[in-house]
Formats: structure tokens, sequence, C-alpha cells
């Protein structure tokens, strides 16, 4: 789903894109020299969204090698969901990632 969601690679220049197109971004509010993060914008499509926390979801179990990650995470004080919505940024990277180095073969109807 996440493949097909995304699409093709090729036409985001960054990782940061794949993020923003799953609406996982988290807002800034600004005013003057002051400036605070904000909530998710959810600016994207939701189906890509659900695919990548319910990925992260998984990711967040102790076999998984982005365990150690979670971890770290919740051990600096963040809640679960805020922990798994960081790990489906860093999958939402790392797919935009795998894709452009696959290119067309990632997105090729299988024979």
């Amino acid at each position: 789903m996440i493949v097909a969601e995304l699409g093709d690679a090729t036409r985001l220049s960054r990782s940061r894109q794949a993020v923003r197109l799953a609406g996982l971004d988290v807002g800034v509010h600004r005013s003057d020299r002051k400036g605070r993060l904000g909530k998710l914008t959810k600016q994207g499509s939701p189906h890509l969204r659900w695919a990548l926390y319910e990925s992260a979801q998984s990711a967040c179990r102790s076999q998984s090698p982005d365990h150690c990650d979670y971890l770290a995470l919740t051990e600096r004080g963040l809640s679960h969901t805020r922990a798994s919505l960081t790990i489906a940024r860093k999958l939402a990277r790392r797919a935009f990632h795998t894709l452009r180095e696959l290119g067309e073969e990632a997105v090729a109807p299988a024979p």
C-alpha cells in the first residue's frame, strides 16, 4: 500500500516531501522571532498515513530492528504515540530512499 500511495519516487526531490505527502510533518507556529512546533498537519493521504503508522506500531515491537530507536525516544520522554509517529516518519523516509534506488522496478507490475 505504501508503494501504491507514494508512487514514482523520482517525482519527489527530498525524503521530507514523502513525509509531507503522508501528512506526518509537524506544523510550525511563528510570530516575530518566536516559534513553536504544532500538531501534525494531516495534509496528505490518510491511507498512506495509516499504513505508515501501522508499520510503525509493528516496528515498536521488541523483535523489530527499529525497537532500539523506539526505546531511545521513549527514554527521552516521548509518549508511545509521539514515538510511533517519529518512527512512522523514519519509515516514510526509508520507503522513499528504497523506491528511489529501485526506480521503475518498484512500481512495475509483477509478471
